[in-house]
């Protein structure tokens, strides 16, 4: 589908530890600023469109969060719809709100992400995250976690998943170890991600963490799963980020002086397929490009999902920012910082930002929407155009159970 929504307001709370906020409060001062941003009132909002993916586990609340939150302000009447992708929400909620503009059916919709995951019990965060596999299947996937790790050396792979950390870094230290046995790829350039978006996160006052980290720093951090160490995992947090999506008429109208249009959002699941073939990650991004008309050596900034510091290097490739094997050379050659050819992640991503997973994919598009309206200050890419978001969740078999792949213009 042609989209032609246009973001003209964007609002997002600080990420972080935030135990004395509930989901409410975090939900209703995104979309406050998002609307101010816009220059409408909270009366022009038509429909609104609610990302969450664990709240319902960690604070009980497991059903109408998005009416609970915009009820608090004043917000009610109009439809609203509660999405759940796991760390895919927000972006699947964009991804719906933006087809709704397109189609015609609204000219002014919210699309708002927001998640509560710290609990003083940390075994109930890492249980939501363990939700976002197929439980059915949870002791097949534990086992070839288990064996994975002990059969490569892993000492600290071998136990511990899902109890002392989220499931998935033993997901993506298994994924890292293959990397690395296939193409060569060290744990150096792993620990430059982290290094690089710690600078960036240190440039970003909404970040959760802000200490600028050496790759020496990151290399002598206590191990989670081999290779990963603390700083090449994202964090818990809370946080919530919220977009106003207004039609091209609206958006004559409002007289809205820098727009920037969704060029395209494309939303696949996984599927089960050989290894070695394409995935929904090099499906979602192809069909992006196509739907937006350009292609990867025309983007100015990209904003991905960086769970872990090895995902991201997976994600440069097949997001075709450079060939199969050759994401490592690309932190190796600066390429990916700021200042470099194509910056990554200048909010910090996931692993500096933070990692509120249900209003990440929206953080993504708050970042970009600012970069291509040159208001990101110490963090702007000069110039920025064009701006892609890649946002995955939860994971089937050897595939993610849902991606998002969004392009910006402005």
């Amino acid at each position: 589908m042609k989209l032609n929504a246009i973001v003209a307001g964007v609002g997002m709370t600080p990420f972080g530890k935030h135990m004395e906020t509930g989901l409410k409060a975090l939900g209703a001062q995104a979309v406050q600023e998002a609307v101010s941003d816009s220059g409408l009132s909270l009366e022009s909002l038509e429909a609104a469109w609610v990302g969450n993916a664990a709240a319902g586990l960690v604070t009980g609340q497991e059903c109408i969060r998005g009416q609970v939150i915009l009820r608090s302000i004043g917000l009610g009447k109009l439809p609203v719809v509660n999405v759940e992708n796991a760390c895919a929400s927000a972006s699947t909620a964009l991804n719906q709100a933006a087809a709704m503009v397109s189609a015609g059916l609204y000219d002014v919709v919210l699309a708002l992400g927001v998640e509560k995951l710290y609990h003083a019990d940390k075994r109930k965060s890492f249980s939501a995250f363990s939700g976002a596999v197929d439980v059915e299947a949870m002791q097949e996937i534990m086992k070839r976690l288990q064996d994975n790790a002990k059969q490569s050396g892993a000492k600290s792979g071998s136990s511990g998943a899902g109890e002392k950390r989220s499931m998935f870094m033993d997901i993506y230290a298994a994924a890292a170890r293959g990397h690395m046995k296939q193409y060569g790829t060290t744990v150096e350039q792993f620990a430059g991600v982290s290094a690089k978006n710690s600078f960036h996160g240190s440039l970003n006052e909404r970040a959760q963490f802000r200490e600028a980290l050496s790759v020496e720093d990151v290399l002598a951090s206590p191990m989670i799963a081999e290779p990963l160490t603390r700083p090449m995992c994202s964090p818990i947090g809370d946080g919530a980020a919220a977009v106003v999506l207004v039609s091209e008429a609206k958006a004559r109208e409002l007289g809205i002086k820098r727009p920037v249009r969704i060029a395209s959002s494309v939303l696949r699941s996984g599927w089960d397929h050989d290894y070695g073939q394409d995935g929904a990650g090099e499906v979602c991004s192809r069909e992006a490009y196509e739907e937006a008309g350009i292609g990867p050596n025309e983007l100015s900034v990209v904003e991905l999902h960086d769970a872990s510091a090895p995902a991201e290097v997976m994600a440069y490739e097949y997001l075709g920012l450079c060939p199969s094997g050759e994401g490592g050379k690309l932190i190796d050659e600066g390429v990916t910082r700021l200042g470099g050819r194509l910056p990554v992640n200048t909010s910090g991503g996931l692993l500096r930002k933070g990692h509120p997973v249900g209003a990440t994919g929206i953080a993504q598009i708050v970042e970009l929407t600012e970069q291509l309206q040159g208001r990101s200050g110490k963090r702007q890419v000069e110039g920025a155009s064009i701006g892609l978001a890649q946002n995955g969740g939860g994971n089937i078999g050897a595939d993610v159970a849902a991606m998002c792949v969004t392009i910006l213009k402005a």
